[in-house]
Parts: structure tokens; sequence; C-alpha cells
């Protein structure tokens, strides 16, 4: 039987936010801990944020700033949602985001129907978010959206299908998709297991092995150069 991740491979390249924004258009984005000029920024401030994301597309001459999977980041310390006591510092993210300005138009990166959405609303959280399922060469899996507008969830049902690039939701502000600059977080996961409208987004280095396989790069399916 073949992989979840030679099937992705195997796929023709995908695009997951506004069709007509071809991927030279797209520019890589560093938010890793790494990064010396995120000491220079407030990233608690939404607005901030958004400043030096729109800021690194016109020194760019890009219209989508990308990247972000297994990175170590240090933007999660301001949330509770990741931090505890009693609990490892989760701040390796495991998806993919993709930074553009909110209302922007969100694809259904493949055939599928609405396994679940939800809104999660607390800060550093998804916001609105939808979850779809695939089926494809007898291998079942799932695509997460997260950051999107309340528009896109409102009058969504579960098992609603959507076509391959059909918009399935647009992209949501900071006042409502977790108090992040605008972007879509996208997410591909083998096992989903009893979570509906969620999942985990960013995990410790101690669960890192589990959830980089459970969940493979994005990149196989979008194919971003």
């Amino acid at each position: 039987m073949k992989t979840i991740e030679s099937i992705l491979k195997n796929l023709p390249q995908v695009k997951v936010i506004d069709d007509s924004i071809e991927y030279n258009q797209y520019t890589p984005l560093d938010l890793s801990a790494s990064n010396l000029e995120l000491n220079q920024l407030n990233i608690s401030n939404a607005t901030e944020f958004e400043t030096f994301i729109e800021s690194h597309l016109d020194k760019n001459n890009a219209r989508v700033a990308h990247g972000g999977y297994n990175e170590t980041r240090n933007l999660y310390k301001r949330s509770t949602a990741f931090n505890d006591s009693n609990s490892d510092e989760r701040n390796i993210h495991i998806g993919l985001d993709l930074w553009i300005k909110a209302g922007t138009p969100v694809l259904a990166a493949l055939d599928g129907k609405v396994h679940s959405f939800q809104y999660n609303n607390n800060i550093g959280d998804y916001g609105p978010t939808i979850i779809l399922e695939h089926l494809i060469e007898t291998q079942t899996f799932y695509t997460l959206y997260g950051h999107l507008s309340l528009e896109s969830i409102a009058s969504l049902k579960v098992g609603d299908f959507f076509e391959k690039g059909a918009t399935i939701a647009t992209l949501g502000g900071s006042s409502v998709n977790g108090d992040y600059a605008p972007h879509l977080h996208f997410q591909i996961i083998k096992n989903i297991k009893e979570n509906f409208g969620d999942y985990t987004g960013v995990c410790s280095k101690n669960n890192l092995d589990y959830y980089l396989e459970n969940c493979p790069d994005p990149n196989l399916l979008l194919k971003i150069q």
C-alpha cells in the first residue's frame, strides 16, 4: 500500500489560497527563534506583526509569505495555551503558514468533505477552523485550515462537499483569528483520532517525532518552489 507521503508527492501542484497568485509571487519567511530581526518586534501586538509581514512582502516584491513547517518559534510564549507550569513548552510549528491580507479566499486542497469546524477563540489559537476529510487510493487523511473569518463557518455543515480548488473560506483579521497578523495555517493530518474542529498545530520537542510522522510536510502537496 502506498504511503500518504508518496501519494501527496505524486499529485499535481495545488494551491490553498487565491488561485490567481502565482508561486513566483511567494517569498519565504523565517519566524524561527534564530531570526534576530524578530527580537526587535513586539510579537504580542498583531498590528505591529502585520506591519512586519507587509514590509517583508514589499522588500521581496511578493504577495504571499510562506514557511514554518518544523520551525521552532518564540511566537507562542505570550499565550498560556502553549505554555503552562505543568507541561513541556510547545513551540515547534507543524503546519505551513501562508501570510497574506484578511479576506483572501481559502481553497480546498483536494476533493473532500467537511469533517468538522469550530471557533477556537483563545489568544494564540486558530480562531475559526475547518477540517476537510479526503480519500485517495484507499488512504483517508485530513487537511486543516486555521485563522479564518467567522463568516467562513457561519453556514457550514459537517459533511458538506468541496471540489479541489473551490473556495471554502476567507482569511480572518486579528480580532477573530487568535490575535495574529492575517494568514492561513495549513496542515495535513493522517490520524485525527477524536479531535473535532481542532488539532495540535504546535508541539513540544518531546512530542515532535510523533507529530512530524502524523502531519507530513504540507509542501509535499503545495509544491511551492
